[in-house]
């Protein structure tokens, strides 16, 4: 018979145990680093650029509470409570940074180290998916708290699984937005010239014909796709005039099907055009966004302009890495560099709109993200419509306004601080040193 000491003892354990398994239980629906629901935190920024006024704003007081922006006031006193962070004079405070194309499981395409291919062929999944972990992290790092990242690039649905992995707190990383596969049709993207008899991965998803295309379309969506990526050219060469000419790969038929299944369950479409055939194919059957867009002619700017479709020029990622000048692929490299510029140019005085985006992955993630923001203002925008683009007009592309890219009642507290002044010199976008995403500090 055990004593009655011994019973007490086991009864307090008992009780320690089912305490301990209610508050586990209690959590268990919280996704890891979810906010705290009593949680008031206010930073004050001496110099304010909340994505949609023309002028930045002095002594600006910004409340949070959970994870949402609860007041921005000029002035005033934090709530009582309220743990204050008190940004110094000097430092200019931002809305979270929006890139709209990246691709996380894509490292750059060093020729040295095998290019695009090696990527798809030699790295399996793990190693990838552990990489683009790295790559969301350095993007939140310097300041972009939300990504679209336009397609895996043979890397399946790994995208939604990082996704997951941020949304859940097991690995840091800005708000996702995912394409998965993307989309093109026989012929249509690498990789190729292999011998073919053997079968090699794609980077995109390959397809013919409306009803095949269709399908696809309806895959991805199950899968997790926010936004639906198409190929509408693939190739490109200069042709005997010294003009550039690109591939185009779907007809107006097969993305129209695209289209009409996304927008029916109330997705968009990005489609990846350069220029010629495949550039108004993308137009008549109703892309939402052109990506790249580097030879858009007057026809195609008109008809921008008329359906409201947005422009995402990557402007960087093709002013590097070219071939020798007297070569095939050097000619073409120029080419691209000569009529992107043009074309940006006669976008943005046509009133086009123009949403920030870099192809990071294309070029690799040690670089500074916000290297494309340079390129912007040196052709033209005003280093506010650059910030925008990368704030409340990013955050209109995504069908997120309001919510995202501005400093304002009712946004997600994404919030950065830049040493300096980015209006006065755009370069201080790369000196980002403070973080905040979705109401929590991640640099400081």
């Amino acid at each position: 018979m055990p004593s009655r000491k011994a019973i007490l003892v086991f009864i307090a354990i008992l009780s320690c145990a089912v305490l301990a398994t209610t508050a586990l239980a209690q959590g268990a629906g919280q996704p890891k680093g979810s906010p705290a629901t009593d949680k008031v935190i206010a930073v004050r920024a001496a110099i304010l650029i909340d994505g949609s006024a023309a002028q930045a704003r002095h002594n600006v007081l910004i409340v949070i509470k959970r994870n949402k922006i609860d007041s921005v006031t000029e002035g005033g006193n934090p709530p009582a409570g309220a743990t204050l962070i008190n940004l110094p004079a000097g430092v200019t405070v931002l809305p979270g940074l929006i890139d709209t194309h990246t691709h996380i499981f894509l490292q750059g395409e060093d020729p040295a180290e095998g290019g695009y291919d090696i990527q798809l062929l030699k790295h399996p999944s793990s190693y990838r998916a552990a990489r683009a972990a790295v790559a969301a992290r350095r993007a939140l790092e310097q300041g972009f708290t939300t990504l679209r990242d336009v397609e895996t690039e043979g890397a399946g649905y790994g995208d939604v699984g990082i996704k997951e992995a941020i949304n859940g707190g097991f690995i840091p990383g800005p708000r996702l937005l995912v394409v998965t596969r993307a989309i093109s049709v026989t012929g249509g993207y690498p990789l190729e010239g292999y011998n073919p008899d053997i079968v090699v991965p794609k980077g995109a998803q390959i397809g013919d014909g409306p009803v095949e295309l269709r399908k696809i379309t309806r895959q991805q969506l199950e899968n997790g796709a926010d936004w639906i990526k198409v190929y509408m050219t693939h190739r490109s060469w200069v042709d005997k005039e010294g003009h550039l000419v690109s591939q185009p790969t779907l007809t107006v038929e097969e993305l129209k099907a695209i289209v009409d299944e996304a927008h029916g369950q109330q997705k968009r479409v990005a489609c990846h055009a350069y220029s010629g055939i495949g550039l108004h194919r993308a137009l008549d059957g109703g892309c939402d966004s052109i990506e790249h867009g580097l030879s858009l002619d007057d026809a195609a700017i008109a008809q921008m302009l008329k359906q409201g479709t947005w422009l995402v020029p990557t402007l960087g990622v093709y002013r590097t890495d070219w071939a020798p000048e007297n070569t095939e692929d050097g000619k073409r490299d120029r080419a691209r560099f000569n009529e992107h510029e043009a074309s940006f140019k006669k976008a943005l005085k046509a009133g086009v709109k123009i949403a920030f985006g870099t192809d990071m992955g294309g070029i690799p993630w040690t670089e500074p993200i916000a290297n494309e923001f340079d390129y912007m203002v040196k052709y033209g925008m005003t280093p506010m419509d650059a910030i925008k683009s990368a704030t409340s007009t990013a955050a209109n592309l995504l069908e997120m306004k309001g919510d995202i890219g501005v400093i304002a009642p009712g946004a997600y507290a994404d919030i950065v601080a830049v040493q300096g002044d980015p209006l006065a010199n755009i370069d201080a976008l790369k000196n980002v040193s403070f973080v905040m995403k979705d109401g929590k500090v991640f640099k400081q």
